[in-house]
């Protein structure tokens, strides 16, 4: 009999997501049931990483793990993501799941968000990185063998020509002062496309590179809800077969 502990892993595609999925691999304890992922219903896309489900797809793929794939409408109604969430999440109760692992580092609030959703469910949930320190986190990333392409960033904090680039020591090393090295911040995302924990490599190529903007509700220093206006560079990655 099986004595792992059942997991879904929040999946992005991105390398915090992979370093998770790498830690709860490597520890032995776990059984991966599958990956998930939330993206928007009309573009096809992951949120503000801007990869196509395409390449998720072949990812998973190139992983040898299933893949979930969880849509949403394309405006900005938490209310959806919290029923799409928790109905997901009782599904995965009923197959057997216990736990839901994901790759947050050190953001309090996002954690409680988490948690409070996992409230309404059987689930309990897993954090491998949590509060380990960032630079640590991406050396060991780039040293275990991992390859990462930056798929979108803020344009205040990173230049048009880093984005579509393979993240390694210099990239590391060339951070902007106040630029978390992981981007736990939201200051870039990124695409796992190789590492340990693959099969085969994900085969891409890069297309054009757009600038959109964005805007957003975020509490200020007095805890007020405030409209914030971000711009982001994003490097389209397309499918290439191998």
């Amino acid at each position: 009999m099986d004595s792992k502990r059942k997991v879904t892993i929040s999946w992005s595609g991105g390398k915090d997501s992979a370093f998770a999925l790498y830690k709860i691999l490597t520890s032995g304890e776990y059984h991966v049931v599958d990956l998930h992922t939330t993206l928007n219903e009309e573009t096809r896309r992951v949120g503000l990483h801007g990869v196509h489900e395409v390449l998720i797809e072949q990812q998973a793929a190139g992983l040898g793990l299933p893949l979930t794939k969880l849509y949403l409408p394309p405006s900005e109604d938490h209310d959806a993501y919290e029923k799409l969430m928790i109905t997901y999440y009782k599904q995965c109760a009923r197959r057997g799941v216990e736990q839901v692992v994901f790759g947050d580092i050190f953001l309090e609030d996002l954690r409680l968000f988490r948690e409070n959703l996992l409230q309404n469910t059987p689930l309990s949930s897993v954090y491998p990185l949590w509060k380990i320190d960032t630079q640590k986190l991406l050396n060991d990333f780039i040293a275990i063998g991992f390859k990462t392409v930056i798929c979108s960033a803020d344009a205040d904090k990173f230049s048009q020509d880093q984005v579509g680039h393979t993240i390694d020591t210099a990239f590391a090393e060339s951070l902007r002062p106040g630029v978390d090295p992981c981007g736990e911040n939201g200051e870039y995302h990124t695409l796992v496309y190789d590492g340990p924990i693959f099969k085969k490599p994900l085969p891409f190529k890069t297309g054009e590179v757009v600038k959109k903007q964005y805007s957003f509700q975020k509490k200020n220093a007095q805890g007020e809800s405030e409209r914030v206006e971000k711009s982001f560079w994003f490097q389209d990655l397309l499918p290439r077969i191998a």
